[in-house]
């Protein structure tokens, strides 16, 4: 029977503009958890350690979100070992993904929970989960796929929902991005709630066309880039929930450099190696990663 696992799973970054809740990318900025399965029970106010990101702010019981998510799942998939394994198991985190940021911190955790319960069903005889259909659940948990399906699959993906759907596209032009992670955060719920929920269809037609012409700049043609990603749709609408990120969108973009609002915000990502630092407000951390290939990883601990 399992005794250790260790997952890993990167931050992504939704949208990347014009792709608004079905473009997404992987970024090699990685969630490092570990699951122990002890001998016997253990204190359940005490279930989970944390280091990194929001450790003094997150909640060690079982009402931490992958453990939560980890005891829906592998009750439904392999109620017997949930009665059995559940009372034995600990966390420990190490968080690298700033939470409330707009890097998929949420959907990290919900994919590694839904990820460790099929592992730990599997070795308990069940069949085990396929990244599809992890990505199915965690879509229904994160209400669409964007975010979950980069850091299931890694990479560039376009996804679907009603079902969940994911296609991986090679990303050749580009390695590595720079993300401006400012100190303030943004409730996603409150960014999602600024979009209004009619928009002219001409504006709908040309971020329509601006996907499109992403896929090609991210595979064939870098100089592509920033018309690509000139999003029209919720950027602007959502301006005045983080006002402070727009303006460096701004001015990044009027330095020809294609920036964009990594999903809800207020992280800013530019599609480039660097940036220049004298562009960035003090305290705005700047961060150069690597396109995560691999997406959500889990093995066995000897």
């Amino acid at each position: 029977m399992i005794r250790r696992l260790r997952i890993e799973v990167p931050a992504t970054s939704a949208n990347l503009g014009p792709g608004y809740d079905s473009f997404g990318l992987a970024l090699g900025l990685v969630d490092t958890l570990e699951l122990t399965v002890h001998d016997a029970p253990v204190d359940p106010t005490a279930v989970v350690t944390i280091t990194g990101e929001s450790a003094a702010e997150l909640p060690r019981d079982g009402s931490h979100l992958i453990v939560s998510v980890l005891r829906e799942v592998l009750a439904e998939i392999a109620p017997d070992a949930h009665a059995e394994l559940l009372p034995r198991i600990t966390l420990e985190c190490t968080n690298r993904i700033p939470h409330s940021r707009g890097l998929g911190s949420s959907a990290a955790a919900v994919v590694a929970g839904i990820a460790l319960a099929g592992r730990l069903g599997e070795a308990a005889g069940g069949r085990g989960l396929t990244p599809e259909e992890i990505l199915e659940r965690a879509a229904v948990i994160e209400g669409h796929p964007d975010n979950a399906a980069p850091a299931i699959f890694g990479g560039l993906t376009i996804s679907l929902s009603d079902p969940a759907r994911a296609w991986n596209v090679p990303v050749r032009t580009l390695s590595a991005v720079t993300v401006l992670v400012p100190e303030e955060r943004l409730d996603t719920l409150t960014a999602r709630g600024a979009i209004p929920a009619v928009v002219d269809h001409a504006v709908a037609a040309e971020n329509a066309a601006r996907t499109g012409l992403l896929v090609h700049a991210l595979t064939e043609d870098r100089d592509a880039l920033f018309d690509a990603t000139a999003d029209r749709l919720h950027q602007e609408a959502r301006r005045s929930a983080y006002p402070g990120s727009m303006d460096l969108v701004d001015a990044l973009r009027s330095r020809g450099i294609p920036a964009v609002i990594s999903g809800a915000g207020p992280t800013v990502l530019a599609l480039t190696e660097s940036v220049p630092a004298e562009a960035v407000p003090p305290g705005v951390r700047i961060l150069t990663v690597d396109i995560d290939e691999e997406g959500c990883r889990i093995a066995d601990v000897v």
